[in-house]
């Protein structure tokens, strides 16, 4: 019975685990398709601080992913953790506040016209 439990948490856990791998990724790509002028615009950190921090987070979450298949780090732990959390804060934060700098002032309600 208890291989069992152990079994159904480690999917849990790997899944997971691929979810903060994608979201780090999500995020990290957005990041780097946004010009740096954006990020100035906003007020917020520069590109070149968020692309580091997203870089280690998706490695992290990445090394994380693959550990339940021997290669990287094995488990969730304090790593994976805080890349969720600074994917988090970008995609929750930043990626709105750098999405809006450049848009344009003739849009309507429905849309630029």
């Amino acid at each position: 019975m208890l291989g069992g439990i152990g079994t159904a948490l480690d999917l849990i856990f790997w899944i997971l685990s691929i979810i903060a791998f994608g979201m780090s990724a999500w995020a990290l790509f957005h990041a780097l398709r946004t010009p740096a002028r954006a990020f100035a615009v906003a007020g917020k950190q520069t590109k070149k601080l968020w692309t580091i921090i997203l870089s280690l987070s998706t490695l992290f979450s990445f090394a994380s992913a693959v550990g339940y298949f021997g290669i990287g780090l094995g488990q969730l732990n304090i790593f994976a953790i805080a890349a969720v959390i600074a994917a988090g804060i970008y995609l929750a934060d930043v990626k709105p506040a750098v999405g809006d700098s450049g848009k344009g002032g003739n849009s309507g309600p429905y849309g630029p016209w």
